[in-house]
């Protein structure tokens, strides 16, 4: 597939500056049209749909469920490929531990817990919390968004909480302090933890994947 005239809708639901993910998306798609938007009708007539997401999970529920974008989301997933990306997919599972404890989208099982403070990592290291940095990303299943990827690929991550998904769901995984769930992928969904636009080459190869990727 070429991306002449895709149409990509980043979903605006008031948290977080989306304008690194559209710059990036722009670079490896510049015929396609980069939309971030709040309207529904534009995320329902795009050819994909990418859900971010920064900052507290209380926060992102409440824009998301006050602005009416849970359905929006539930219904681009039934039918389009769609590319969550950091709170964007924590927010999918059923519940975070963030805030005292968050009903999320309940799209997916799974919980969002807290990475385990001062925990001593197998090679002697103290944990730090938020998980901040570069870190390696090993794929478990073989996925169309991995085109191109190598094996224990290296992504800059941000986050404090992480997801404690199924296997049945996980596309890859990353260590710290434990094993935690860094790709997820079902059906027409995947969702990442980490930053792809962030993440230099690797990253954009990945947002690469999704403008060719067509779903399921």
């Amino acid at each position: 597939m070429t991306d002449f005239r895709i149409r990509i809708a980043v979903i605006d639901y008031g948290m977080g500056n989306l304008h690194s993910v559209q710059k990036a998306f722009e670079t490896v798609a510049p015929r396609a049209e980069i939309v971030v938007t709040s309207d529904k009708n534009e995320i329902a007539e795009a050819d994909r749909v990418v859900f971010p997401g920064v900052g507290a999970i209380r926060d992102c529920m409440a824009s998301i469920l006050d602005g009416g974008f849970d359905q929006a989301v539930k219904k681009a997933i039934n039918e389009k490929p769609v590319f969550g990306i950091c709170v964007g997919m924590q927010a999918l599972m059923t519940r975070s531990e963030e805030n005292g404890g968050v009903d999320c989208l309940g799209i997916f099982p799974g919980q969002v817990r807290h990475f385990e403070r001062n925990r001593i990592d197998s090679d002697g290291s103290r944990i730090k919390v938020p998980h901040m940095g570069w870190n390696q990303v090993h794929q478990v299943v073989d996925h169309p968004m991995w085109r191109g990827i190598d094996q224990d690929e290296r992504f800059y991550f941000v986050h404090s909480y992480f997801v404690d998904a199924g296997s049945d769901i996980t596309a890859a995984t990353c260590h710290y302090g434990n094993d935690f769930s860094a790709a997820l992928a079902h059906g027409n969904l995947f969702a990442v933890q980490f930053h792809p636009e962030k993440s230099h080459t690797a990253g954009l190869q990945l947002l690469k994947n999704f403008v060719n990727w067509r779903g399921e």
